[in-house]
């Protein structure tokens, strides 16, 4: 049995959490212009389901909490700063951002996700003061350990990079959080592995494991249209999302278990669009 979000959320805070998802306006150096201006090859940016607030942050969080506080009887919540890259920016600029994030009472910690190459060390001080205020955990997007397929999705920054900021993040106590893609173009179920043994040693406390989503409007859509690779079925994504969990120490929390694509921008696979089939699947494959 591996430690589910809930679980660690629970031990944490003493109760349930949810997380309240933003989009405060960040863009990323991938779309910029300063590394490419195509993004990666899957990206849309990976908040669908994130509330925008480029101008009202506390707002955004009280729309965000009226969804779901009927059935959240702790009241406690994680302002997740999703979309993009969310320490793209001056500091002075983060700094206000940051702190509105986590001016509610009901707020009770802060998650920033962002890429390895964007945490200079005036922002890991940034980071760092915040953590002293409320709990911070940065979700970085490392997806895969092949430095081939990283080339081929664009991410732009090598292996060493993402282990440095992990480093240095856990440095100053700050948690870590890994986004890990399974089934990406040529990718094998040893890549997965490889890939979540990678995260396991660079020291991250916990991990996401993601589906690989073929959205509209990417260029993964149109290498998917030319046939150039297939996504997994159910069945294939299970068993190797079980043989990554099997290999995780104890103390490690898995904090996803599958990702969420719109439904109205998904092509593939289409059976990731029944997200209830899907977890119940999952979580029967992995604790038979």
């Amino acid at each position: 049995m591996y430690k589910t979000a809930n679980m660690y959320y629970r031990e944490k805070f003493g109760s349930k959490v949810y997380k309240l998802s933003l989009d405060a306006g960040f863009t990323c150096p991938n779309r910029d212009g300063k590394i490419d201006n195509r993004g990666c090859i899957f990206c849309t940016g990976s908040g669908e389901f994130a509330k925008s607030c480029k101008s009202d942050i506390v707002k955004a969080l009280e729309d965000a909490k009226k969804i779901v506080e009927k059935k959240n009887k702790s009241g406690k919540y994680i302002a997740y700063l999703q979309s993009y890259t969310n320490t793209y920016d001056k500091v002075e600029n983060l700094r206000k951002i940051y702190y509105d994030a986590i001016s509610p009472d009901y707020i009770v910690g802060l998650n920033i996700a962002t890429r390895p190459d964007c945490i200079s060390d005036e922002i890991l001080d940034l980071l760092s003061e915040i953590n002293f205020i409320k709990p911070v955990a940065v979700e970085l997007g490392l997806q895969t350990s092949n430095e081939d397929t990283a080339d081929y999705i664009r991410r732009g920054y090598k292996n060493s990079v993402y282990s440095d900021a992990v480093k240095r993040l856990k440095s100053k106590n700050i948690e870590v959080i890994t986004h890990i893609i399974i089934g990406l173009p040529n990718e094998t179920e040893q890549d997965a592995i490889n890939t979540t043994e990678f995260a396991v040693k660079s020291g991250t406390n916990g991990i996401k494991f993601h589906m690989l989503h073929v959205m509209k409007n990417t260029d993964l859509a149109y290498e998917y249209e030319k046939g150039t690779f297939k996504c997994l079925e159910l069945e294939d994504y299970a068993r190797i999302l079980k043989h990554c969990i099997d290999i995780l120490p104890k103390d490690i929390v898995v904090h996803r278990i599958t990702g969420d694509g719109a439904k109205s921008g998904l092509i593939a696979p289409l059976w990731s669009a029944d997200k209830k089939r899907v977890i119940n699947y999952l979580n029967k494959y992995l604790n038979d």
